[in-house]
């Protein structure tokens, strides 16, 4: 089967921002729908799941700095049992966004990136600015897309096999 459609389902405002930054021209990930929906908290219901039609990658971006996996663990399940013909990837962040944000760019704070005054506001900053000036900002600060989403999380999250390369171009 060749997985031409993509949904993502994302923690938060930051991946949305993310990952809406990266597909823009030129694409650094398969083009998508990206719904912020945090699968480590939240159980997928089952209307949005009727809805991921055949060939299609859904995408789980998510962070693995809390070890709880119970609710991941069920939305994979609910996933291949209520889907047919679908690929499931899963994008850990390890540790947590900001993480793989400094590992990927050249920055040593993610607040240089957005030229926040504080930690605090990191989040709030990104999801502020506009999909191209976080492109912008993004590969100004040398974006590897090698690093991103490229380490393997660790327990209890070995299970969600890192898929990183899966959607990236």
């Amino acid at each position: 089967m060749n997985y031409k459609r993509c949904m993502y389902f994302v923690e938060g405002e930051c991946e949305e921002q993310l990952i809406n930054a990266l597909k823009l021209e030129p694409r650094r990930l398969i083009p998508g729908k990206v719904k912020v929906h945090n699968v480590i908290q939240d159980i997928l219901p089952r209307m949005v799941v009727n809805k991921i039609q055949p060939g299609t990658n859904v995408i789980f971006v998510f962070d693995t700095d809390v070890p709880k996996t119970d609710v991941l663990q069920k939305n994979i399940k609910y996933v291949k049992k209520y889907t047919s013909q679908v690929k499931l990837v899963c994008l850990a962040e390890v540790m947590n966004f900001e993480d793989e944000i400094v590992r990927a760019t050249d920055v040593n704070k993610a607040k240089e990136l957005t030229r926040s005054p504080s930690n605090s506001e990191f989040k709030s900053d990104f999801c502020k600015m506009k999909t191209d000036a976080c492109r912008n900002a993004l590969e100004r600060h040398n974006l590897d897309m090698r690093q991103l989403w490229c380490l393997d999380p660790s327990a209890p999250f070995e299970f969600a096999e890192q898929g990183g390369n899966t959607v990236k171009k």
